[in-house]
């Protein structure tokens, strides 16, 4: 079997309000989730070849998307942002430190100069329907990067945000939710944890299964794989 054969196994970590809220109207986010479930995050980052963010939290957060975990000596997983038109600035940290760390843009246009003098690497893939960068071409040709760097890009942990969720849950490319409820209503202005679904009919609906629920800290912690 070919690498762009393979399925990358994908993980949706997604940290809401009770309603699956990820941020206020006004766009904010730090911290919904307390301090023990954003620790628990930092262990899934450790278990996945790849933290994944789309450009727009990349944006609002500037994240390094590294472990930071008291006495972890394991490797940092790769950085991906899904940016189809290359918005990604050369200050953002992900940049600053794509040297020391892989940072990888998918996009649908050649990397810039900016980005590749500064150790940013790339895939190139084709636009979906709407436009976004198509998530089956992107999966493939992360796998086969992966193979180019030397190091596995088959485990991937997404992050944000919701439009990104919203595309990998509509190619039926998230094998498992990571699901942190913190105790806290955000209401309908809210911005959601998932994006549109254009959804007309409960039938079509992505199912999921339970697998566990556990409290951490004041935060819930449920667990699902994809029927």
């Amino acid at each position: 079997m070919s690498a762009t054969d393979r399925h990358a196994a994908v993980t949706l970590k997604l940290a809401t309000s009770l309603d699956g809220r990820i941020a206020t109207a006004s766009g904010e986010s730090r911290w919904i989730t307390g301090s023990e479930a954003r620790e628990q995050g930092h262990r899934l980052r450790a278990e996945h070849d790849a933290v994944v963010v789309g450009i727009g939290t990349a944006l609002a957060d500037d994240p390094e998307l590294t472990v930071r975990l008291d006495g972890y000596q394991g490797p940092q997983p790769a950085r991906i942002v899904f940016d189809t038109h290359q918005r990604l600035g050369t200050d953002a940290k992900l940049v600053q430190t794509a040297r020391q760390i892989p940072t990888i843009l998918v996009t649908a246009e050649p990397l810039q100069e900016r980005l590749t003098d500064a150790g940013v690497v790339s895939v190139q893939v084709g636009l979906d329907a709407l436009g976004h960068v198509d998530i089956a071409q992107a999966l493939a040709a992360l796998t086969d990067l992966g193979h180019r760097l030397g190091r596995s890009l088959d485990r991937l942990y997404i992050e944000g945000g919701g439009q990104l969720a919203a595309s990998l849950i509509a190619a039926g490319r998230v094998d498992r939710l990571e699901w942190f409820r913190a105790p806290v209503v955000l209401g309908g202005q809210g911005l959601p944890g998932i994006g549109d679904l254009a959804i007309k009919a409960l039938a079509s609906a992505p199912r999921f299964k339970l697998c566990s629920v556990a409290e951490v800290g004041v935060d819930l912690w449920e667990r699902y794989v994809r029927i």
